[in-house]
């Protein structure tokens, strides 16, 4: 047997989440099928997060346990032969080999993700499930000025949904940049892992601060209490993306073959 890592791009809409489940289609479903009818046998994905139902990929990296010859043949089997089984929404972009040993989510030393808006009056109607539309004007300054208050390691309980079975709250946010292109807000975030919803309720508070409801004080106070009634409504899961996982000797975009 071979351990590889795969770059996965996906369209989120459709889809469960990335996790197998009884009650829909599911990301992780679709690619162990498709490896099975490349590789003849059943096999099992592991993959560097779990994204909710309606989160789309751009970058997901997973793994699996392959043939080694039919790998060393022809290592892109394993991306055009797969993609050939799978539907369009699914895209692997990316394969490389891996030590044995080696885990898509254990392994992670960092996840990154981003957030799109669309800030106008008007809802878009092209693309319209890849952004949550935003109707009133949003201060993006004000908006930067709260996520640097999050910087850093940190509780975030304020930012953890009810269902999160994390052991602990605390996490490491590296990284939050917000930057705008015409109507489009971008919300990108880098951290050591992430609670369940917490970039969700992370982007649904910095909201809050962009149309004048909260200031950068509340987001400091909001941090302080850990309490997740505190904060903001969930940001909808079709503005969200996963962008990027990384290890110590690659990166998931790399794979992927991102400039």
């Amino acid at each position: 047997m071979q351990r590889i890592a795969l770059v996965i791009e996906f369209d989120g809409r459709g889809f469960c989440g990335w996790q197998r489940q009884n009650n829909g289609d599911s990301v992780q479903a679709a690619l162990e099928s498709a490896l099975e009818r490349v590789d003849g046998k059943p096999l099992v994905c592991m993959a560097a997060g779990r994204t909710d139902a309606g989160v789309h990929g751009e970058a997901m990296l997973a793994h699996a346990d392959v043939c080694a010859d039919r790998f060393s043949i022809s290592p892109m089997a394993y991306v055009h032969g797969v993609n050939q089984h799978l539907p369009d929404q699914i895209k692997v972009i990316g394969v490389r080999a891996v030590a044995a040993d080696f885990h898509a989510r254990f392994d992670c030393r960092e996840r990154a993700y981003r957030y799109q808006i669309w800030n106008r009056r008007t809802a878009p109607a092209i693309d319209r499930w890849r952004h949550w539309w935003m109707p009133r004007p949003l201060d993006i300054a004000a908006m930067q000025q709260a996520g640097d208050v999050l910087l850093g390691k940190h509780d975030f309980s304020s930012f953890r949904a009810a269902g999160c079975q994390a052991a602990s709250a605390k996490r490491e946010l590296r990284m939050l940049r917000i930057s705008q292109s015409g109507c489009c807000v971008a919300i990108e975030l880098r951290a050591d892992a992430f609670l369940y919803h917490m970039v969700r309720n992370v982007v649904g508070s910095l909201v809050s601060v962009g149309i004048g409801k909260w200031n950068v004080e509340n987001m400091r106070d909001l941090l302080a209490v850990c309490d997740r009634s505190q904060a903001a409504d969930t940001a909808p899961a079709h503005g969200l993306y996963f962008t990027n996982a990384v290890y110590d000797a690659f990166h998931a975009r790399e794979v992927g073959g991102f400039k």
